[in-house]
């Protein structure tokens, strides 16, 4: 590592005084010795700059949460939207000065919330005289330089993005999403930013974005045969090199990846999902590294390369405006190059501040667009259906889901594939979610399924169903017969997330928490009886699943009997709007249980 400005004047003083001690040693020195000793040592030029990062702002521009049509709360007091983390870069830029700062996001930009849907839905940014996506204006406002492609960009297809790309004044980049046909990047890699230093060279700063190789399975409606989507690693070891052969004296990634090495889907890719410690370690010529996509607080990370041995710098800002990550670079002109002799990386929590009054101004009329939108009712229930039980115990409110998904599947069916048994799969998004007696709006369904996934009908046997379902138990932790079960920490073993986890609906079967994972299935029937390893079954399930999302076995490779472009969440607002009332008597059932050793839990 390069010596820190302190150690090296320590080096200077003890040098100095070294030689002086040589030459009383040695002759006399002469007057004109004497005058070079006395001459201060010129130093080398500084300077200092900071990158600003935010990552998985999902579309969140207020402290605003559409779903409960309230100020976004929750138990650690954060906030939530780019108009309060303007607000921090305003502070860093006047405290650095404006020069000095840069500021970039990892992506995931456009979906996530009901103001993301309407704008690529309802209001589409795509159709004639529309206005501009909320989140370009605000990041345009906001200026930043450069933004990474994140996987959930491609959800509304390639048109909805591309038009958003057209309204940003700055590049989304995406070094891996090539057009499948000439394997050429389909978007913009790199770009090189400036900071001017009065009477000295330009600091170049190459900023490079990776997005997730995971599109090609969870959007691969949305671009297969169009775009394909290489490893991270791989591709950062094709520009880094140019980036610094453009002469670029910091070289900066901004990945939609994670760091600790793992994928959700398996072996289905050849290429890791949550990679940005691999490439930090295997990509030599790297500085720093803004994480995205997995939604979690890194303020510092770092890691040491293994051809260079230098340390690389990482941070992840969290998701949705939590956070805001602050890279602080210190540089040192040496011989007419600049070199990085220090960095550091820490994240600021902008819910202190106020959200700034220029973004609330230029997007409060569609804030309010999007707020009158989600409180439309679309009908009535009979009772309360809640979602915060649905971990662990089969609740109407995913009966309702299950029951849409089948009636949409079932028109849909060839005739000899409607002989099949119908089976659905669906994981609880949100355990907060709340379907209230009387008045039903958008905003309630929306809450319960969150995700802007479409519906498809795939055949599995029996055995593949089992396969299936066991691979789903994995997400209870083991808890022996006689042993007091605890909700609390009963879920998410294995890291598996609670919109990873599926329960089924057309079959009977219990969940054995007590045995080990692999064999928790039991009592798995059709209609009374057993399902037998051949018996071929048609299971409604959604796209982001039906194409190996979340690594589960043989679905994504299973033959499809059914498929749509209809958001499921747009099925469930249809299928009340039809009923008139949504009554779980006319779909609630329970037909899956959790157990130890044979003996119901609940």
């Amino acid at each position: 590592m390069p010596v820190s400005p302190l150690n090296r004047r320590d080096f200077v003083k003890k040098s100095a005084v070294t030689g002086a001690a040589v030459a009383v040693a040695g002759t006399a020195a002469t007057p004109a010795a004497e005058a070079a000793e006395r001459r201060p040592v010129k130093k080398n030029r500084t300077w200092t700059f900071s990158i600003l990062g935010t990552t998985d702002l999902h579309s969140h521009v207020f402290d605003w949460d559409y779903y409960l049509d309230a100020a976004y709360s929750d138990k650690a007091g954060n906030s939530v939207g780019v108009a309060r983390v303007a607000t921090l870069v305003k502070q860093q830029r006047k405290a650095k000065g404006e020069e000095h700062v840069l500021l970039v996001d990892a992506g995931d930009i456009i979906q996530g919330t009901s103001l993301a849907y309407y704008f690529a839905r309802v209001q589409p940014i795509t159709g004639k005289g529309a206005p501009k996506h909320p989140m370009a204006v605000a990041m345009n406002h906001m200026r930043y330089d450069a933004a990474a492609l994140g996987n959930h960009e491609f959800n509304y297809g390639i048109e909805v993005l591309r038009k958003f790309e057209s309204q940003c004044r700055f590049p989304l980049l995406g070094a891996n999403a090539l057009d499948a046909k000439t394997l050429k990047p389909a978007f913009q890699p790199y770009t090189v930013k400036r900071i001017c230093v009065p009477g000295a060279p330009d600091i170049k700063v190459g900023i490079l974005g990776l997005t997730n190789p995971g599109i090609a399975l969870w959007d691969k409606d949305n671009v297969g045969g169009k775009m394909v989507f290489p490893g991270l690693v791989e591709q950062a070891k094709k520009y880094v090199p140019r980036l610094r052969a453009l002469g670029c004296d910091v070289v900066f990634l901004t990945d939609h990846s994670g760091l600790d090495g793992s994928s959700s889907y398996g072996d289905e890719l050849p290429y890791v999902e949550n990679a940005s410690n691999l490439v930090a370690q295997q990509v030599p010529g790297i500085d720093a590294i803004l994480v995205g996509h997995t939604h979690v607080e890194v303020p510092s990370y770092t890691v040491k390369n293994d051809e260079t041995g230098e340390d690389v710098l990482l941070s992840e800002p969290y998701c949705w405006g939590y956070r805001l990550s602050v890279f602080d670079f210190e540089l040192e002109l040496v011989r007419g190059q600049w070199k990085v002799t220090r960095k550091t990386a820490q994240t600021l929590n902008p819910n202190t501040v106020d959200e700034d009054p220029e973004i609330k101004k230029l997007l409060e009329a569609d804030h309010e667009l999007v707020v009158k939108y989600v409180n439309t009712a679309v009908g009535t229930c009979t009772q309360d259906l809640s979602a915060v039980d649905s971990c662990w115990k089969d609740v109407p409110i995913m009966d309702f889901i299950h029951q849409v998904q089948m009636d949409t599947v079932k028109a849909g069916l060839s005739t000899a594939d409607a002989a099949l048994p119908l089976l659905s799969v669906a994981a609880p998004f949100s355990r907060t979610a709340d379907i209230p007696a009387g008045s039903v709006t958008i905003k309630d369904i929306a809450g319960l399924y969150i995700y802007d996934n479409t519906l498809y009908g795939k055949k599995l046997t029996g055995a593949q169903l089992k396969d299936y379902l066991e691979y789903a138990a994995k997400y209870y932790h083991q808890v022996p017969a006689g042993t007091a079960v605890d909700t609390s920490t009963l879920t998410n073993a294995n890291s598996f997330w609670d919109y990873m986890y599926d329960t089924a609906a057309g079959v009977d079967y219990e969940i054995d928490i007590a045995a080990a994972e692999g064999s928790r299935i039991k009592n798995l029937s059709y209609n009374g009886t057993s399902v037998a390893d051949d018996q071929v079954f048609v299971v409604a399930v959604n796209n982001y699943r039906a194409n190996g999302g979340s690594g589960y076995p043989h679905i994504a490779a299973a033959d499809i009997a059914y498929s749509s472009t209809n958001e499921i969440r747009q099925l469930m607002i249809d299928y009340v709007t039809s009923k008139g009332a949504l009554d779980p008597k006319d779909f609630a059932v329970t037909n899956w249980k959790l157990t130890q050793g044979g003996t119901p839990v609940f």
